[in-house]
């Protein structure tokens, strides 16, 4: 996923599903500056971790309006 396409799923009013290396995830926080984004699980045990967006990815036709 690029930087401006992870803005967008942070923005938007919609709950865009997202994973990190197969594992849903929440986007919590973006940095421009290195390109990165903080996450947690959507399910699991861990906390958050930052990660480059690059490692990103959106799960297509998921999308819902329910609140966050």
């Amino acid at each position: 996923m690029d930087f401006q396409r992870a803005r967008e799923i942070v923005e938007s009013p919609d709950n865009i599903r997202v994973i990190h290396n197969g594992t849903p995830v929440w986007i919590e926080d973006l940095s421009a500056e290195n390109q990165s984004a903080t996450i947690k699980p959507l399910f699991g045990q861990w906390g958050t971790t930052r990660v480059p967006v690059t490692d990103l990815a959106e799960v297509e036709g998921q999308t819902s309006r329910e609140s966050r």
